[in-house]
């Protein structure tokens, strides 16, 4: 018997909730240091410029979604708009990347918590997530939208005390050019990723037309703001020339003394486990889209009484477990990174073709065009290693979908 189709719950709020939830992930903590070692004293125009990229990816993955209201984000957008294997690549891009980043929220939060059980710490943290999204996507988007509000306010009360304190004293500033500038927008650009959740979501949204635009555009709005002013904070206090030197940037931008380094550690850890949460959900409805295309096993698409794919979540939960005992924080989102700028990169060119086909896209043809341009320059610019990981399981998850086609599997329509 075919599954009903459940009824929409996230609203306007909601969905702002999980796209800045997302976004005030752990990489606002720590994306600092190695952005401010290459762009030195030009960091606000880095944050600026990763922000300009982001807005493009955001508008033509928001519009996408709100043409195509349904779960799976760029995987959908791809078979609609692209055919042939894009659609595939993007989703698979999705999932691996964000199973990795999974991985590496999980291990931040295990490494502010309890610094020699990490990996323990991150294999409960992924198990919870878990059942708590079992639970309905409403206690998703209340939690996700709470921990938003908490970590917002506690990010703009550092700022306001950091400011408050004597300034570091001045050292020379040095000679980034413009490479330096360019590579510290790199970094900070994967701390704006998690905007793309909210298009994985388009099931669950209320009037996703209207909303899913409004809220992308909304928390995207709220999280530079809170990147541009945090630039200026670092750069004050403790300064360019240090910053490269510490593992808690925000943490040294605190007034000396005091609870600072201990709240700073809380909110890191709220942060990522809010955005943990967020993009559990976004790649198991990743997962159940391309099981209803006939891409991978149909099981993955599955949705327990509360319409959740628990299926598809818990694989994925299981996946980022295993690397969270196989590798590190550093290498997990390096390969994340390898993969999602694939996803972006296809999302950017189905917003090109929808154009080309007539529909009303608000944005010009020429930016998503530059943006899926960027995509691509900024993964060949990653590490071959993570490359080549990225590559690796994507390659095998096309082997699977070849397999399953040869064996008489077609895609739904």
């Amino acid at each position: 018997m075919k599954q009903a189709q459940p009824s929409p719950r996230l609203g306007l709020v909601s969905a702002t909730g999980i796209g800045v939830g997302s976004m005030l992930g752990a990489g606002v903590f720590v994306v600092w240091s190695p952005a401010a070692h290459a762009a030195g004293a030009w960091l606000p125009i880095s944050v600026v410029i990763a922000a300009t990229i982001a807005v493009i990816n955001a508008l033509s993955t928001a519009h996408l979604a709100a043409l195509h209201p349904v779960a799976g984000g760029a995987y959908t957008y791809g078979r609609r708009e692209l055919r042939g294997p894009w659609g595939f690549v993007a989703g698979a891009g999705f999932v691996t990347g964000k199973t990795a980043s999974l991985a590496a929220m999980g291990l931040a939060i295990g490494s502010h918590t309890a610094p020699g059980h990490a990996q323990w710490v991150a294999t409960a943290v992924l198990i919870g997530a878990w059942v708590l999204n079992a639970m309905g996507v409403n206690r998703t988007a209340a939690v996700t939208t709470l921990v938003a509000v908490i970590v917002a306010v506690g990010l703009l009360a550092l700022a306001g005390a950091s400011l408050a304190a004597p300034a570091a004293p001045a050292a020379a500033a040095a000679d980034v050019g413009v490479t330096g500038v360019a590579e510290g927008a790199a970094l900070v650009f994967f701390a704006f990723a998690g905007y793309a959740r909210l298009a994985t979501l388009g099931e669950d949204v209320r009037d996703p037309e209207r909303v899913i635009p409004r809220a992308v555009a909304v928390a995207v709005g709220i999280v530079v703001a809170i990147y541009v002013l945090l630039a200026f904070v670092v750069l004050r206090r403790p300064g360019a020339s240090h910053l490269a030197d510490v593992d808690a940037p925000l943490a040294e931008a605190a007034p000396a003394g005091g609870a600072w380094p201990h709240v700073i550690g809380l909110l890191a850890v709220a942060a990522a486990g809010g955005a943990l949460v967020a993009l559990l959900a976004g790649v198991g409805r990743t997962a159940m889209a391309m099981a209803r295309g006939g891409d991978v096993p149909t099981v993955l698409a599955h949705r327990n009484r509360k319409d959740v794919p628990v299926v598809a979540e818990g694989v994925a939960a299981s996946a980022a477990i295993a690397l969270v005992w196989w590798g590190n924080v550093g290498f997990a989102i390096a390969m994340s990174s390898a993969a999602v700028l694939a996803y972006y990169a296809v999302s950017n060119a189905a917003a090109m073709a929808a154009h080309r086909r007539g529909a009303r896209m608000p944005v010009p043809p020429l930016l998503s065009g530059l943006g899926a341009a960027v995509c691509v320059a900024l993964a060949a610019s990653l590490e071959p290693r993570a490359l080549a990981a990225a590559g690796a399981v994507m390659a095998v998850t096309l082997l699977g979908r070849s397999l399953r086609r040869s064996r008489g599997g077609r895609p739904q329509a």
